[in-house]
């Protein structure tokens, strides 16, 4: 059994540890592993044969199958409390991965461990625009398929620990009119997020220019419900050549998030629907203020001939106003944020998936924040989330018992181990327990 300690983070000083421990942590962007029993309570008996089901391999993986396809769950998809020389694409079971990936209960604990308050998770094997489910061709029974997921995300995994989730509605892609009726439907069911692509056209779908969107952006409007865009949901990344790196494209995932913003914000969409709400999950944020400055120049030397027209407005104005956009760790975007616009920037930690902090994320955000204010701290962490997404916790749980400090007091001596794949999650090794981590992680600088 390879035994490791928590990931290496910085030790902040006692008074910086004061302050991340009354921070309260919302993040926007995280994922989940769907467990084998997600449609068992909401598809019915007629699709229940054709749904989509749970196969354990003879090479020990545990895949999907559907529609005569295998859908594994890719490695990097949760590599929370793996080493790092461990992670790589390779399918995994679900006893190698942590059971907060699949499991409600131990994602509360993972979320307290890591002084989390609330969750905002994408989909996994049905891909982040539901992909897999629009593919079938009996839309019928897509549609059901679709609504059943939702069903089960927003009753059973955010509807389990109330206060504590963004519940997040997958789309009917194939139809804009199907994508309005069940917006309309999951609002009614306190959801206020849609997952949708980055790009329809490599899905076969009309693009954001074309107006047969508009019932689409009517429902979100009317419903205060964001679109939230992924990198990587319309199936297309930026690959270089063929004998690059693996390293090229992981380096220009982001670069799929800019591309969507720049086809969004260039259509005539926000401008049509001034109070649409567009979320960029994962792409980070130190990119925004050149990316608003080129857009701004573009249109002051073209717009002429190119037939824009933001009336009294630039198109920063319109991305300030329709965009949110995220960051795990962005120092650059931290120190830039007023340029971004303090209400534009949520934070987001990716559990499980490769680029996580979890569970350090306070200590690394005490030494991004560092001079930041208190206000624009509480802005970005928790009450951007809370606003765009109509999100109250406060509702639910009394603010004290919000913060980063009190959720880990609550966890207890909850596992955070770093643990090898090799020998699984059950070795013989002495846990790391919570509780060593946090003492610490709050140890003076040396």
């Amino acid at each position: 059994m390879i035994r490791r300690p928590p990931r290496s983070t910085p030790k902040p000083s006692s008074a910086a540890s004061d302050v991340y421990k009354r921070q309260i942590l919302v993040s926007v962007d995280d994922h989940l592993c769907e467990p084998p029993h997600m449609f068992d309570e909401h598809l019915a008996d007629r699709w229940r044969d054709e749904a989509p089901k749970l196969l354990h391999t003879d090479d020990g993986n545990d895949v999907w199958t559907f529609n005569g396809a295998l859908i594994p769950n890719v490695g990097l998809n949760a590599v929370a409390g793996r080493p790092k020389e461990e992670y790589g694409i390779e399918p995994t079971s679900f006893e190698e991965i942590r059971p907060g990936c699949y499991d409600i209960d131990e994602r509360i604990k993972d979320m307290d461990a890591g002084g989390v308050l609330g969750s905002m998770c994408f989909p996994s094997f049905p891909g982040f625009a539901g992909r897999l489910f629009a593919d079938h061709p009996d839309k019928e029974f897509a549609a059901a398929l679709i609504r059943a997921y939702n069903d089960w995300h927003i009753h059973e995994w955010c509807g389990s620990y109330p206060g504590r989730f963004i519940p997040m509605a997958l789309p009917m892609i194939w139809s804009a009119e199907e994508c309005a009726a069940e917006v309309r439907r999951v609002a009614e069911l306190g959801c206020h997020s849609m997952t949708f692509t980055e790009n329809p056209v490599p899905l076969g779908q009309p693009s954001f220019h074309d107006e047969y969107w508009n019932p689409f952006w009517e429902a979100l409007v009317d419903c205060e419900t964001v679109l939230s865009i992924h990198l990587g949901s319309s199936g297309q990344l930026v690959i270089t050549a063929p004998d690059a790196p693996m390293d090229v494209m992981i380096q220009m995932q982001p670069m799929n998030v800019s591309t969507a913003a720049s086809d969004l914000l260039w259509s005539t969409v926000p401008r049509r629907y001034p109070d649409l709400r567009i979320a960029l999950s994962e792409g980070g944020t130190g990119w925004v203020p050149y990316f608003m400055d080129r857009a701004d120049k573009t249109y002051d030397m073209h717009h002429l001939w190119t037939g824009q027209d933001f009336g009294d407005l630039k198109p920063s104005d319109v991305f300030r106003r329709n965009f949110l956009t995220c960051f795990i760790s962005d120092p650059v975007g931290v120190i830039l944020r007023n340029e971004i616009g303090i209400n534009n920037i949520c934070w987001e930690m990716d559990y499980p998936h490769s680029d996580s902090n979890w569970p350090t994320a306070p200590e690394e955000l005490s030494e991004v924040f560092a001079g930041v204010s208190d206000d624009d701290i509480n802005r970005i962490t928790h009450l951007n989330a809370m606003d765009w997404f109509s999100y109250d916790p406060f509702a639910v749980f009394d603010r004290a018992d919000c913060t980063v400090g009190a959720l880990r007091a609550q966890a207890g001596d909850h596992d955070v181990s770093i643990r090898s794949r090799d020998t699984g999650r059950h070795g013989e090794a002495k846990d790391v327990s919570l509780q060593d981590f946090v003492e610490r992680a709050s140890q003076s600088e040396e």
